[in-house]
């Protein structure tokens, strides 16, 4: 038998399935993994630095772009710090319409991951299928912010501005006839909660499809069973969070835990696997946009009944609106010094953590009683899950990496941040 030397092998960082600039080193001998060593920093963009430089008011968006999957739910955590430090009440209906589209933001992250996911594992038509729902989720995110991704729609003090009554509509093209932009459009007659409500009551059926292709699937099982299994005390150990906890048989969701807004007045389960392996995590991240499609429909019948304002009546953190600022001097003054200056939060420090779809997303914020933060620490979900990409890889062959690092749904711009 010829001597096999184990040997080194660059894996990414230009690579679809290190997702996103990932470079791993990993050590082989022969197809099985003996190390597995991740090198981050390759899309570092000094977040936290940019921060401190800048009015709390104006970093908003860059809490978009940390993860550029999970968008609203970054933004959420960052005003709930401010708000902490303000002391500022958010009105009950901005609050139902942060949750509404934080579930909105849990389910476009984990279709994108399961098409992601299916990708790198060689089914390739659930890409195709995740992206159909995630088209209207993404109308959902223009039709409030005007941005399909960065939306900057959340605001200390409540939400930008309320539920629009009117959907855009498609245009016959000559790539698209009357008969099927009327088709199109059938569910955008109403409001954008008429459109949400729609959504939510088809959206089983397409998860029911997903599950078609892929949870009894034969390949799909060989190649997630039993691969990068964590126990449940080891991935406590490890700092995992979200779906990666609860994959390993831990119950631990901060909106059941440590609610926030009006998660304690809404129905809903906590997914839980038993092994701990690739399939559970796929499972629980099934199961969880089941959960989430409930506390739409919860939010969408609330919402219906109970119109209200979205914005804290707080006039050093909320601007005029925008018929006042057009016709009062001192509302124009007030607007132009809130987006020039912003305003002054009070000395203290606060930690703020959300249930991001990829675990426990938060931020920690000093402030100096100045308008901009003294220190901002981001607490990224997905930075201890890739912390222990060694430990689950270990032992696996070289295919299995692809699967492992996938299950942990990583996205770059919250772990270089």
């Amino acid at each position: 038998m010829p001597e096999i030397k184990s040997y080194t092998l660059n894996f990414g960082p230009q690579h679809p399935a290190a997702h996103g600039v990932l470079r791993l080193i990993l050590e082989l001998d022969g197809e099985i993994v003996l190390n597995a060593d991740p090198h981050v920093g390759l899309l570092h963009r000094a977040t936290e630095k940019l921060v401190e430089t800048k009015p709390y008011n104006q970093s908003i968006g860059y809490m978009d772009r940390l993860d550029y999957v999970s968008m609203m739910c970054n933004e959420h955590a960052y005003v709930l710090a401010i708000e902490k430090l303000l002391g500022v009440q958010v009105p009950e209906r901005a609050q139902y319409i942060r949750v509404m589209f934080d579930e909105i933001t849990r389910i476009l992250n984990h279709l994108l991951w399961l098409g992601a996911n299916g990708l790198d594992l060689g089914a390739m038509s659930m890409f195709l299928y995740t992206f159909r729902e995630r088209e209207d989720l993404m109308d959902c995110y223009e039709a409030v912010s005007g941005a399909r991704m960065h939306a900057t729609y959340y605001r200390p003090g409540g939400v930008h501005r309320d539920l629009p009554m009117r959907m855009p509509q498609y245009n016959a093209s000559f790539a698209r006839s009357e008969r099927e932009v009327n088709a199109m459009n059938e569910a955008r007659q109403g409001s954008l909660i008429d459109f949400i409500d729609d959504f939510a009551r088809r959206f089983p059926k397409c998860i029911d499809e997903y599950e078609t292709l892929l949870t009894d699937n034969r390949i799909w099982k060989q190649r997630t069973v039993d691969i990068g299994v964590v126990s449940a005390e080891r991935a406590i150990q490890l700092g995992f969070t979200g779906p990666m906890l609860r994959g390993s048989g831990v119950a631990w969701d901060l909106r059941k835990k440590q609610p926030y807004e009006v998660y304690d007045k809404l129905q809903f389960e906590i997914p839980v696997g038993k092994n701990g392996d690739c399939y559970d995590r796929y499972l629980v991240r099934v199961e969880e946009m089941r959960q989430s499609n409930q506390i739409i429909q919860q939010c969408v019948d609330w919402l219906r009944e109970n119109p209200g304002p979205v914005l804290a009546d707080h006039h050093k953190v909320t601007p005029p609106s925008r018929v006042n600022m057009k016709s009062n001097m001192e509302s124009l003054i007030h607007h132009f010094k809130l987006f020039t200056e912003g305003f002054c939060v009070p000395e203290g420090e606060v930690y703020s953590a959300i249930e991001h779809p990829k675990g426990e997303f938060g931020i920690y914020l000093v402030s100096d009683g100045a308008n901009k933060p003294y220190r901002l620490k981001v607490r990224a979900a997905g930075f201890s899950h890739l912390a222990s990409l060694n430990e689950m890889c270990r032992g696996h062959m070289l295919a299995d990496v692809v699967a492992i690092l996938s299950s942990q749904d990583i996205v770059f711009g919250e772990i270089d941040r």
